[in-house]
């Protein structure tokens, strides 16, 4: 059984469940910090899962070669779990999972926080290779990304904005954890989203501080699903840990109510 954790219970003004998919590295617990307990006192049923291989899920398979599709079929089993189709919110990595899902399974809604793009993670890969090629060289022959995403300064340049207190970046960055060797190839070429099989409406959100993806692309990922994003100042790439991580969620909260869920 995969890790889930979830905090809430459905209620009339919110007769929807919400599931929380996180991004590469990480697990159930960055939405545990802050997201869940906050839609839970809004009268949400709120529930985050951790992928196979992370956090306390197991997997039936080594972690490098979990695929797309092993990710997808994770956030499904968890969904038909739920009373009711869940509202399906997505990080980074976790935002092209939602994509991908959203082409196969129905969904009252999907929200895409600072997800990669609808055409895949390349930019991001350049981005980085240009910024520290010897880093990527050795992390991409070792299949190893840990000693270069978890020194603080690292961590900082990826996941957080300089208004992060460092105590929180050195916390965070401890728990972050290995990822698919596989996942990094299939959000580079292999699997991306096909949006025009995407029929649920989608909440874009984007990071002017964000140091995974930029402003062009999230701007593109909005596009691509005939909406407007909405970029939110002096905020880095992990939105859901940054110290503004309450305006986020209530902008969430501001576009689910009037949707009815």
């Amino acid at each position: 059984m995969l890790e889930v954790i979830e905090k809430g219970s459905v209620s009339e003004a919110h007769p929807v469940p919400l599931l929380f998919v996180h991004g590469a590295w990480h697990a159930a617990w960055c939405w545990d910090e802050n997201f869940l307990s906050y839609f839970a006192d809004k009268g949400y049923r709120a529930a985050a899962l951790s992928f196979r291989g992370h956090g306390e899920s197991p997997s039936d398979k080594p972690l490098r070669v979990c695929s797309v599709a092993d990710y997808i079929d994770d956030v499904r089993s968890v969904a038909e779990r739920l009373p009711s189709p869940p509202v399906i919110i997505g990080h980074s990595m976790g935002g092209l999972i939602v994509q991908k899902y959203l082409e196969r399974y129905d969904a009252p809604a999907g929200v895409l926080m600072t997800s990669i793009p609808p055409q895949g993670n390349l930019g991001n890969a350049l981005r980085w290779i240009r910024q520290s090629p010897s880093d990527f060289a050795k992390m991409t022959i070792t299949g190893k990304a840990l000693p270069y995403i978890t020194p603080p300064q690292l961590a900082r340049e990826r996941f957080f904005s300089p208004h992060t207190p460092e105590a929180d970046v050195r916390r965070y960055a401890a728990r972050l954890q290995e990822d698919s060797s596989r996942i990094g190839i299939d959000c580079l070429l292999l699997r991306l989203p096909r949006p025009k099989r995407v029929t649920a409406p989608i909440l874009v959100l984007g990071a002017d501080e964000d140091g995974a993806h930029t402003r062009e692309e999230i701007l593109a990922t909005a596009r691509a699903y005939g909406t407007e994003a909405e970029f939110f100042p002096d905020m880095g790439h992990n939105m859901m840990l940054e110290p503004g991580w309450a305006a986020v969620a209530e902008r969430i909260d501001s576009w689910l109510g009037p949707r009815g869920l």
